[in-house]
C-alpha cells in the first residue's frame, strides 16, 4: 500500500507543480488523505526533483543555448539576467521565512483553503481586467518586469497560493501574454525549485534511510513522468481557454476545504 501511495503522490506532485493550483497544498492534503507517513518530509523533498528535471528536459535546448552562450553571447547573458532577477526575491524571502511557514502554515486547512479561494478570485479578476499584452516572448521582457514577477513568486511561500499561479498572474498583470507568462514561470521554476530542493535536502539529510529508497524512487519517477506529460498541453490549453477553469477549480476546492475544516473533519 505504501508503494501505491508513493506512486499516487508522485503523480499528484508532477501534475500540479506547474499548474496554478498549488502542488504543495495538493501534496499535503493527499498525504493526509492516504495516511502516508513522511517523517521529516523526506519523501516530499526528494520527489520534487522529478518535476524539476522534467521541465529541464522539456526546455533542454533553450537551457543549453543559454548556458553555452554565457561567455560570448549577449542574448544568453540577458536571458540569464532576467531569470536571476526573477529568482532573487524568492531566494531572499525563502531564507528569511521558510522555517516559520513550514512550522505554522503548512498544516493549516484554513490557510490553504483561504489561499485557494483568494487566488481563484484574483485569477478571475485578472482574466477580465488585465492590461493588453505587450510582451509576447520571454527574451524581449524588460528586466524590471522580470523582477516584478519574481516579487510575486514570494507569495508562493504560503501553501495554497501556488508558485506557478503567482508568477503567471504577476506576469499577466505586467503585460505578458498568457503563454509567455507561463513559460517564464517554468524557467523561474528551475533555479527556484532547485534551490528549495537543496535547502530542504540539507535539512532532512539526517533522516534519509535506505528503507525508504523504493518509495522515494517510485514517487520520483512518477513525478517526472506526470510533469513531462502536463507541461506542453497546459501551455496549449491556456492559450485557448485562459486561466478561468483553474480559478473556478481553486474556488470550489477552497470552499470545500474550508467547509471540511469548519465541520471539524480536518
Amino acid at each position: 500500500m505504501n508503494l501505491l501511495s508513493a506512486a499516487l503522490l508522485g503523480v499528484v506532485q508532477g501534475l500540479t507543480e506547474f499548474l496554478p493550483v498549488s502542488s504543495t497544498a495538493h501534496l499535503l492534503l493527499a498525504e493526509r488523505f492516504l495516511g502516508f507517513d513522511d517523517p521529516g518530509g523526506v519523501f516530499t523533498v526528494m520527489i520534487q526533483l522529478g518535476a524539476i528535471l522534467a521541465v529541464v528536459w522539456l526546455y533542454r535546448e533553450k537551457v543549453w543555448t543559454v548556458v553555452s552562450g554565457l561567455p560570448n553571447d549577449p542574448a544568453s547573458r540577458r536571458f540569464a539576467l532576467l531569470v536571476l532577477a526573477g529568482v532573487v526575491p524568492a531566494l531572499v524571502a525563502g531564507a528569511l521565512f521558510s522555517d516559520y511557514v513550514k512550522r505554522v502554515l503548512y498544516y493549516s486547512p484554513i490557510v490553504i483553503g483561504s489561499a485557494f479561494v483568494a487566488g481563484g478570485l484574483v485569477m478571475l479578476a485578472l482574466e477580465r481586467l488585465r492590461p493588453g499584452a505587450t510582451v509576447r516572448d520571454v527574451d524581449s521582457m524588460p528586466l524590471g518586469r522580470a523582477f516584478g514577477v519574481g516579487c510575486c513568486q514570494v507569495l508562493a511561500l504560503i501553501p495554497g497560493v501556488s508558485r506557478s499561479g503567482a508568477t503567471i498572474v504577476g506576469g499577466m498583470a505586467m503585460g505578458l501574454e498568457r503563454t509567455t507568462a507561463a513559460e517564464f514561470s517554468f524557467f523561474l521554476s528551475m533555479p527556484t525549485m532547485s534551490a528549495a530542493f537543496a535547502h530542504d535536502l540539507l535539512e532532512v539529510r539526517h533522516v534519509l534511510s535506505a528503507d525508504r529508497a523504493v518509495e522515494i524512487a517510485i514517487g520520483f519517477v512518477m513525478s517526472f513522468l506526470a510533469a513531462l506529460v502536463v507541461v506542453r498541453p497546459f501551455l496549449r490549453f491556456v492559450g485557448r481557454a485562459g486561466f478561468a477553469p483553474f480559478a473556478w477549480y481553486r474556488i470550489a476546492a477552497g470552499i470545500a476545504l474550508l467547509g471540511a475544516a469548519g465541520a471539524g473533519w480536518m
